[in-house]
């Protein structure tokens, strides 16, 4: 299945992004397009581009993956979904575009679920190191051992 990625959030977060797949996927270039939102721009002018840019990449299905929900880029996507077999998802992060790239020969419903689960799942707290494991001060007279 042909499937296109256009994602659109503000300057310079979707040339980044764009940037980062083609590190890992060179081959998606041609399928792959990143409208970078500048400020004082009006939306209408943001919204010509963004159809200009989806012309560019279109195939028999697309994903539009903007930043965030409620700020222009995700209000000029909106206009962009009303097409058969387009779907938006706001809250674009490495991890998930990476997954939509991974999945993009799945049925859109599917390859849906794929991209959301890689976004969420790429968030998570990591820790330096364990707390048994971290050297204490000397003169750290606060510091109590506790096992666990």
């Amino acid at each position: 299945m042909r499937s296109s990625i256009l994602i659109i959030a503000h300057a310079p977060l979707a040339s980044a992004l764009r940037q980062c797949v083609l590190h890992v996927f060179p081959d998606a270039e041609q399928s792959l397009a990143a409208l970078d939102v500048q400020p004082h721009v009006p939306a209408e002018e943001t919204l010509a581009a963004a159809r200009i840019a989806l012309a560019q990449i279109r195939r028999e299905r697309t994903l539009i993956l903007t930043d965030m929900f409620g700020a222009t880029p995700c209000n000029v996507a909106q206009k962009l979904v009303e097409v058969a077999n387009s779907r938006l998802i706001t809250g674009v992060n490495l991890p998930m575009l990476l997954r939509a790239v991974t999945y993009r020969n799945e049925p859109l419903d599917e390859w849906v679920t794929r991209v959301l689960a890689g976004g969420t799942q790429g968030i998570m707290q990591v820790a330096v190191t364990a707390p048994q494991n971290q050297q204490r001060k000397a003169n750290d007279q606060s510091h109590h051992d506790h096992q666990q």
